[in-house]
């Protein structure tokens, strides 16, 4: 892999550099003393880093809006000035135009799959434990996980293989997609409010899918609303991005983007008993919940729900916190259930990007990408 360029996210430590994670409240402060784990990997196998890439302030929205450093666009429809897709927006727009062969971003609720959708690429997310987050600024340590984005599935696995400390990364092999088993949950969770032209795309996805021999099942999976109600006070996110950054904010609060701030304190009010709550509860949700998809080789569902929103659209607060909790709604779950993930597109070339999500099972990463590089040959067929 000697000089193949790379980006990464700018909240990976790198001996000699601040690490700024997309905000102006950490301007001035000491350089990293040591680089990521994960990415002296990369330079060990050769790879090279071109830079570092715009995100979301300390990796707390799925929007990718920035008011410090300015919001990247989706490639999708420029000049109007599309969102990009959150936290990792820069790393999105990088792998979409071309800069680099892959970009390292960060996933707490789909940080790599929703920029991916919205920007037309692949999103990774590992089962969290495979990659080391030493040397990442945290957003919340027990839904924190490290991936690349890429323009293929075997682009991911390479380098995520590296990440994980892999000696000899291959390519996955597709599976046959002919008698895959791809679950589908029933209901409206992961499709209320899904947009017209998603909802063709992920329509007609599901047809040459089965087309070609997988079997698409729908079945019931309850938790999905369980996880809603584990994180009614608040969640991992609040609690223990707070628990990170109140001392910051007791000292910079008035440098933080007044949206992100705001996010973050909510964790403020949550109790002991709270937190503790919601861990039992997560764990009764992981173990019940891998019971329902036990059959299935993935289970299956759009991204994202949106096409890119435009980011005039989001100008307004209600408007932001209604489409931000839209993009990240489908991708979440992975996160909770501490499952790998990936996002692939589904559209056709000149359509709106649309990703298609697949989620395998926890630390069942080599077969989900086994699975996804057969998903995508299918639909490139």
């Amino acid at each position: 892999f000697a000089g193949i360029p790379i980006s990464i996210k700018d909240l990976y430590d790198e001996a000699g550099v601040t690490t700024r994670a997309g905000s102006v409240a950490l301007k001035g402060a000491p350089a990293a003393r040591a680089t990521a784990p994960s990415v002296q990997r990369l330079i060990r196998a050769g790879f090279v880093i071109l830079g570092r890439t715009n995100m979301v302030e300390f990796a707390f929205s799925g929007l990718g809006v920035n008011p410090h450093y300015g919001t990247p666009r989706s490639p999708w429809d420029r000049a109007t000035g599309r969102l990009p897709g959150g936290s990792s927006s820069g790393a999105g727009v990088a792998v979409a135009d071309g800069m680099g062969f892959a970009a390292l971003g960060t996933d707490t609720g789909g940080s790599c799959r929703i920029p991916a959708a919205l920007c037309g690429v692949v999103g990774w997310k590992p089962t969290a434990k495979r990659v080391p987050l030493t040397g990442l600024l945290p957003l919340a340590g027990s839904l924190d996980s490290a991936g690349p984005l890429a323009r293929s599935v075997a682009d991911c696995a390479v380098v995520d293989a590296i990440m994980a400390g892999a000696e000899d990364p291959v390519a996955p092999a597709p599976l046959p997609i002919k008698g895959l088993r791809l679950g589908l949950p029933r209901g409206t969770f992961l499709t209320d409010g899904m947009d017209g032209t998603v909802a063709a795309v992920f329509g007609r996805t599901l047809t040459r899918l089965s087309a070609a021999g997988a079997h698409v099942i729908e079945f019931d999976l309850p938790e999905l609303e369980d996880i809603l109600a584990a994180n009614a006070t608040g969640g991992f996110a609040a609690s223990e991005s707070w628990a990170f950054h109140h001392a910051l904010v007791a000292e910079k609060a008035a440098s933080f983007d007044p949206r992100i701030l705001k996010r973050i304190q909510r964790g403020e009010h949550m109790s002991a008993a709270d937190y503790v709550e919601l861990v039992q509860a997560r764990a009764r949700i992981i173990a019940a919940a891998a019971r329902r998809t036990a059959p299935f080789d993935a289970v299956i569902c759009p991204t994202c729900p949106l096409v890119p929103p435009r980011i005039a659209d989001v100008d307004d607060d209600a408007a932001y916190n209604r489409i931000n909790m839209a993009l990240l709604r489908n991708t979440s779950v992975g996160n909770f259930l501490d499952r790998c993930s990936i996002s692939i597109p589904c559209h056709a070339e000149g359509e709106a990007p649309v990703g298609l999500m697949l989620t395998g099972e926890h630390m069942g990463d080599a077969r989900l990408f086994a699975v996804a590089a057969a998903v995508e040959a299918a639909l490139a067929a």
